[in-house]
């Protein structure tokens, strides 16, 4: 057992956690726990106990790749562009060296389990979902998180000139892909291309996540059809991701109701990613420029999974991002005006929930997925975003962050604070 002493939970009381690392899971909680003979104690005082974030959407293969591929216009279209001309033809070593230090990012900021989308096409061959796989396999061999890849063929996914697109969808699980995916609202037909993903997930019997409806244009209603066949194939809950659904967010009020009814019903989780929607929509607009966000509060009002993700670092796609979940957090707080309650929840508990994971946090029975970071309650931790951290994953610890901080001593000109000899 091990005894994380002097912690406060999210809503700031003081209280100690037993874990049991051989079970993986949260054994005890209590406002002082005694340790027993010979249990290891972790100091955990000035800091929170929160249940580790998950990263419900990234893209590992095109992450930290900003200095070799940099895109100074900032919008999607130029992005897309960067990343076929200057990173396509990498090799599997490659999109190691860049992806690994990322992940480490993202575990040792408190992350434990990671969904990355895999772009491929006849240029990429499968490079790309091969260095992702054996980073999946290495990861969960080290104990730091658990990794999940979704294959995103290009685009066109339908008509002739999508052929080879669809032999990479059909092939990739055969190729070690967890999901199938791709940005269906691009293709000339994104209803028969949605149809065609959901197929060959019934023949492989695996989930989709769907780049879906990312762009400000009213009239994207690719949620719309995914929910539609969803509720027609009598998939679980959980099986169907949607990512990025921005257009629903410039919908009108009723329509964006309606909307997030159907998404409920079906099952389907959502996942807003603040920060590279943030920076990549709206460019072209010179004001009253749009947050580029879903409409989150009319999803979780419509009792929808609403989870939520940093997708691209510091890449063609996103200049920034520190691949850290106290960030989208924040984010979700200022941009999308949740409470800071919600705004974890976001990231951690519907995140684990869209990854069909189990729940994970400071709760007798849980899995000990754990995060301890300095403040007193969840609100300052997210405000303040420090370092200091340190991270369990099923009880062991695998990251660990010490920050140490002083004002530095400065001279005073006395000149300036005493008055001058004779004066009143």
């Amino acid at each position: 057992m091990t005894l994380l002493v002097g912690g406060r939970l999210a809503d700031g009381r003081r209280a100690d956690v037993r874990v049991d690392p051989v079970g993986g899971t949260v054994a005890e909680v209590g406002p002082e726990l005694l340790p027993a003979l010979g249990e290891e104690e972790l100091d955990c005082t000035g800091m929170v106990v929160l249940g580790a974030p998950a990263e419900p959407h990234a893209h590992l293969d095109k992450a930290g790749t900003w200095d070799l591929a940099p895109n100074p216009a900032g919008d999607l279209m130029s992005a897309v562009r960067t990343w076929a001309t200057g990173l396509a033809h990498r090799s599997a070593d490659e999109i190691l060296e860049t992806a690994w230090p990322v992940l480490e990012d993202l575990v040792l900021h408190g992350t434990t389990a990671v969904r990355t989308h895999v772009n491929l096409n006849a240029t990429t061959g499968w490079a790309p979902l091969e260095a992702l796989v054996a980073l999946r396999e290495d990861a969960a061999r080290q104990g730091l998180a658990d990794v999940q890849v979704v294959a995103m063929p290009s685009m066109p996914m339908t008509g002739a000139t999508g052929e080879e697109h669809r032999r990479i969808l059909t092939e990739a699980v055969a190729h070690g892909a967890d999901l199938l995916g791709g940005a269906l609202h691009v293709d000339p037909d994104p209803d028969g291309a949605t149809a065609l993903v959901l197929d060959v997930a019934d023949r492989e019997g695996v989930g989709v996540d769907l780049h879906t409806d990312e762009t400000l244009d009213p009239g994207a209603i690719g949620l719309v059809h995914l929910c539609r066949q969803v509720l027609e194939r009598g998939w679980t809950p959980g099986r169907a991701t949607a990512s990025h659904c921005v257009s629903l967010g410039v919908q009108p009020e009723a329509q964006q109701a309606e909307t997030a009814a159907l998404v409920a019903e079906a099952g389907v989780s959502v996942v807003a990613l603040p920060q590279t929607n943030l920076y990549l929509q709206g460019r072209d607009l010179a004001s009253g420029v749009p947050r580029g966000l879903t409409a989150i509060r009319a999803l979780l009002s419509a009792g929808a999974d609403v989870a939520a993700g940093g997708d691209n670092v510091r890449d063609a796609f996103n200049a920034v991002g520190r691949a850290d979940a106290l960030e989208t957090a924040a984010l979700l707080v200022m941009a999308g005006h949740l409470t800071p309650v919600e705004a974890w929840h976001a990231v951690g508990a519907a995140a684990r929930a869209a990854l069909g994971l189990p729940p994970a946090g400071p709760e007798v029975g849980l899995r000990a997925d754990l995060l301890c970071v300095e403040g007193a309650d969840l609100t300052s931790a997210i405000a303040r975003a420090s370092e200091g951290r340190t991270v369990l994953r099923a009880g062991r610890v695998v990251g660990r962050s010490v920050v140490r901080r002083s004002l530095l001593p400065r001279s005073v000109d006395r000149s300036v604070v005493e008055p001058a000899s004779g004066s009143d």
